[in-house]
């Protein structure tokens, strides 16, 4: 009896090896069903983020709509509801889905990782209820907008903490990495590399701290501290959603006209921008207007290495693939709404020249693409997860809705970008004098709340399934 089992000879009971063996399966099923747990606990952690940010949203468009922008006289109502939205919106969720993707990379677990999810949803919770415990003054830097209280950066402390667990847990499984390259896994060298990027934000974020004189403050203080991180953070998002796409592709069904050794090349090539980051901090330092041009060249030319490639080889799949199967179908639209809206904010990107609205266009146009991948990979893995499935038809339209509206919100901002509409005002401030001023940010409202219905419908196919599972 040919066992791997130390101690057994050939003339071992059979009884006790298959003993062995059965109690193996247990732990490596037990161990499989922890890690979906947690894995849903993460993305659990990010749909109640997405709900947040959904509920800000609603305020926010209100608040800069012709008609009903009087109701909100105050800017700093704008300004405060501003900040909840884009952590919740783009930090918190993304990177609690980043959890998904790294619980599930294969890392090994223990009860820390529970205790990291605790941190990183306490912490979200603070940073929603910040607002009304008193947390006011808030600053409009880039990346990371924060309320000058307390409170607010405990909850952020708390979150980053959290997150920053499975993060580095993925990033040093060097061994992990080893099997996906030699087994030219493609997606979980995106997802790994994504990790890679993110533990580099975080060190960025970490050397900053150091690095920006006490001289510093309010808001040119925390625009020198997450410039950096905030940039290297982009990469990490773009190489997660490069890796849904694919995962979202796969299940679809689609042959893409590159090998998985390409992708996976592509992928190493798409991440290696940010080992630049380090040049910047010594040769200028963190507060040098060459390092803030040094990151901004950095993305523009580094920023579409692996997304640009592999974004056309999905469209020629596409084009050239089957007719998609109604089962998935969700999935499919998903795919393709996030490379249409991704795409789109690239070019609009390509457009930007002053402070105006075409920059929330140009990145609301590249979030949404982020976000939309990451909806369609979260139809697709709830099942895993023990959740019942999403009614079909409502996962079929979810994507439609939520991509329509986008892009009508985007189309009005850059509209009104154009017409020298500034970014990051709201009511009297934004100066809506003539008619199509007023038709372009009516555009942008319209689309805006089209847009939060359909990530309302995403947020609630996801309770109803979690609901249904707690209910059977």
């Amino acid at each position: 009896y040919n066992t791997p089992f130390a101690g057994m000879t050939r003339e071992a009971d059979p009884t006790v090896t298959i003993q062995a063996h059965t109690s193996s399966r247990e732990r490596k099923r037990s161990a499989a069903q922890t890690q979906f747990r947690l894995a849903a606990g993460w993305l659990l952690l990010g749909v109640g983020a997405l709900a947040v940010a959904g509920l800000f949203a609603i305020l926010l468009v209100l608040s800069r709509t012709p008609g009903t922008q009087e109701l909100f006289p105050w800017v700093d109502f704008f300004r405060t509801a501003l900040v909840v939205h884009v952590d919740h919106s783009v930090l918190i969720w993304f990177l609690a889905f980043g959890g998904v993707l790294w619980t599930l990379s294969g890392v090994r677990y223990s009860g820390v990782q529970w205790s990291a999810l605790g941190l990183a949803a306490a912490g979200a919770l603070v940073v929603a209820l910040a607002p009304f415990a008193g947390a006011g003054d808030p600053l409009m830097n880039n990346y990371v907008p924060v309320l000058q209280h307390p409170l607010f950066f405990l909850g952020l402390a708390l979150f980053g903490l959290g997150v920053a667990v499975p993060l580095v847990a993925t990033s040093l499984s060097l061994q992990r990495l080893a099997a996906a390259w030699r087994e030219a896994d493609a997606i979980h060298v995106g997802i790994i590399s994504g990790a890679w990027c993110a533990l580099a934000a975080l060190l960025v974020l970490i050397w900053s701290y150091v690095q920006v004189p006490d001289t510093f403050t309010g808001q040119a203080y925390f625009e020198y501290l997450f410039w950096g991180g905030g940039h290297l953070l982009q990469f990490a998002y773009t190489q997660l959603m490069l890796a849904a796409w694919l995962w979202l592709a796969r299940q679809t069904g689609l042959r893409l006209p590159l090998s998985e050794r390409a992708l996976s090349m592509l992928l190493v090539l798409g991440a290696l921008p940010v080992l630049a980051a380090p040049l910047l901090h010594l040769l200028y330092g963190s507060t040098a207007a060459e390092t803030r041009l040094g990151y901004t060249r950095l993305m523009q030319f580094g920023g579409g290495i692996a997304a640009i490639p592999i974004g056309l080889a999905l469209l020629v799949a596409l084009w050239r693939g089957p007719k998609v199967e109604r089962s998935v179908l969700a999935l499919r639209r998903a795919l393709w709404t996030s490379l249409l809206l991704f795409g789109i904010g690239g070019l609009i990107g390509a457009l930007i020249g002053g402070v105006n609205t075409v920059i929330p266009a140009h990145y609301h146009g590249s979030i949404v693409g982020v976000t939309l991948a990451f909806m369609g990979l979260s139809y697709h893995l709830l099942p895993s997860f023990g959740f019942p499935r999403i009614p079909l038809r409502l996962a079929r339209v979810q994507p439609l809705v939520y991509a329509a509206g986008q892009l009508l919100h985007v189309t009005g901002l850059a509209v009104s970008g154009a017409m020298g509409i500034q970014r990051k005002t709201a009511g009297a401030a934004q100066g809506l004098d003539r008619l199509p001023e007023i038709l372009a940010m009516g555009v942008m409202g319209i689309g805006g709340l089209l847009a939060v219905a359909g990530g309302v419908l995403f947020v609630v196919a996801v309770l109803t399934a979690v609901w249904r599972a707690i209910r059977d």
